[in-house]
């Protein structure tokens, strides 16, 4: 696959916009003989978070009696990061590129009493990148992707960047914990995101109680958050709005940027194990004064035989507007109150310890958008694909087939995804917030950890290209950054 990867690459790279033609003619092929899971640089949503792997301190460890002692038995962790990205864009649409570099420390007391204290901080520079304050001449739009390595509030800042991530003090009995501060949490409406240089954290008092073997739950009470490509918190109100914000449902500029009140996020899960290979999971999220959401899902492993196992998986969301969605003035609310967002979703696949296959689907139905504030997290769908979304729309319908797959004895991982996402029309204001036409989605993504003597680097290539399905006629400004595109991104990493 790898060699396979390397010859289109090598054909096609003086004009790496033909291989559109090769793609559409493949696309069929491609999506019922081999998709492959990707997670690429995203760890999945219902696992604790993983950006600091350095070995942390045990919760169940004994705790120490001596305040100076936890800190000298304090446990101190990094991360490096280096990361290229690059988007082509159709015909003589803008292309755009960027690298940046950047690292960041993360230090965890031992128990003091079973209390512990962290602390984290990121910084990030841009080493040579386009000027993303130059628009696109053919249709005015600015850059989409690679803005997001850095700071999207401050588009000519390349040399102060740097963000106190974490900053909490946390309680640990028996296999729980409960933290208050600056933290990362990972649900399926507030997550790391984290497929740039750094990921999505809030400020918040959090609890992770694992009330039996069978029975965790999870929630508080969030009040600050710090999105993904930003620098600082910011309340929660405020946090929505500040990644671009399209349309409202009558095709005006959204204008809830700064008009939205809120005392905060109150979100709560119970994941729960109520057959032998059956979990539940429920989620609970209230926007105070903005909206309601309510997760639901549940997955099923059934055995086929000692080293394969069958997988079913459905799930669904509803939200609904609280009060006025925001605002009292229609102009400028979040969530209209005369909409409803309703999605449903399934899955069936194949797992193997060295391969996993699987087939997803997902509806959001015409009710209205299904609404997600883009700053708190990433699309929970079955169907999600990175490098895109289906947040802002109603009325779709998504299928993706997704596989993976490990080498015996490997330290290579080959992952290949494919979808077709069926969207409203790009003219129809009240279902497509973001002006996102019909599109195909295929990404392919290659990981390698190194071992020996450079053990603790790992390094990920992720290919996307995604390929406009709508059957009329697209103004450029519906095509830039959103369909006929590829993007290259290239991720260098060091844990220690």
């Amino acid at each position: 696959m790898l060699q396979f990867l390397c010859h289109i690459l090598e054909k096609f790279a003086p004009n790496f916009m033909n291989i559109i033609s090769f793609t559409k003619a493949c696309f069929l092929l491609v999506v019922f003989v081999v998709s492959i899971s990707l997670n690429a640089q995203h760890q999945e949503i219902n696992e604790n978070p993983q950006v600091w792997k350095g070995k942390q301190h045990d919760s169940l460890n004994k705790s120490e009696d001596n305040f100076l002692q936890a800190f000298k038995k304090g446990h101190a962790s990094g991360h490096f990061r280096y990361f290229f990205m690059n988007t082509q864009n159709q015909g003589d649409l803008t292309d755009y590129y960027a690298n940046a570099i950047g690292g960041g420390l993360k230090f965890e007391t031992a128990k003091f009493h079973n209390f512990q204290f962290g602390v984290s901080g990121f910084y990030i520079f841009n080493i040579g990148s386009s000027d993303f304050g130059h628009l696109d001449p053919a249709t005015g739009l600015a850059n989409r992707y690679e803005i997001g390595l850095f700071d999207i509030s401050d588009i000519h800042n390349k040399y102060h960047m740097d963000r106190l991530e974490e900053l909490y003090i946390k309680y640990n009995f028996k296999s729980s914990r409960v933290q208050f501060g600056k933290q990362m949490i990972n649900t399926p409406f507030i997550n790391l995101q984290d497929g740039r240089m750094r990921p999505t954290e809030v400020e918040a008092l959090w609890a992770d109680i694992k009330i039996n073997p069978k029975l965790r739950f999870e929630g508080g009470y969030i009040f600050n958050i710090s999105p993904r490509s930003t620098l600082k918190f910011y309340s929660v109100p405020h946090s929505i709005g500040v990644y671009p914000s399209g349309i409202n449902i009558e095709g005006k500029p959204s204008n809830y940027k700064g008009n939205l009140s809120s005392k905060g996020i109150f979100h709560f899960g119970l994941n729960a194990k109520v057959a032998k290979n059956l979990n539940v999971q429920i989620w609970d999220l209230v926007a105070e004064n903005i909206f309601h959401s309510v997760y639901f899902e549940t997955n099923y492993k059934h055995k086929l035989s000692p080293s394969h196992e069958l997988n079913f998986g459905f799930q669904s969301v509803y939200q609904h507007a609280l009060n006025n969605g925001g605002n009292d003035s229609f102009h400028k609310t979040y969530y209209p109150t005369s909409e409803r967002g309703l999605t449903f979703g399934g899955r069936i696949g194949i797992k193997h310890k060295r391969y996993s296959i699987s087939a997803n689907y997902n509806r959001i139905t015409a009710h209205g958008r299904y609404l997600m504030p883009r700053e708190w997290g990433r699309d929970p769908f079955y169907t999600f694909l990175p490098r895109e979304r289906n947040e802002g729309l109603g009325d779709v319908n998504a299928l993706v087939l997704k596989s993976s797959f490990q080498p015996l004895n490997s330290n290579f991982k080959y992952s290949l995804g494919a979808g077709y996402f069926d969207l409203p029309d790009v003219k129809n204001v009240r279902l497509n917030k973001y002006g996102m036409p019909s599109y195909y989605q295929i990404n392919a993504d290659l990981r390698y950890h190194f071992k020996g003597e450079l053990e603790g680097f790992d390094l990920q290539v992720l290919w996307v290209h995604k390929i406009n399905a709508y059957s009329g006629f697209l103004e450029n400004r519906f095509i830039i950054n959103k369909v006929n595109m590829n993007n290259l991104n290239v991720i260098l990493n060091f844990h220690f």
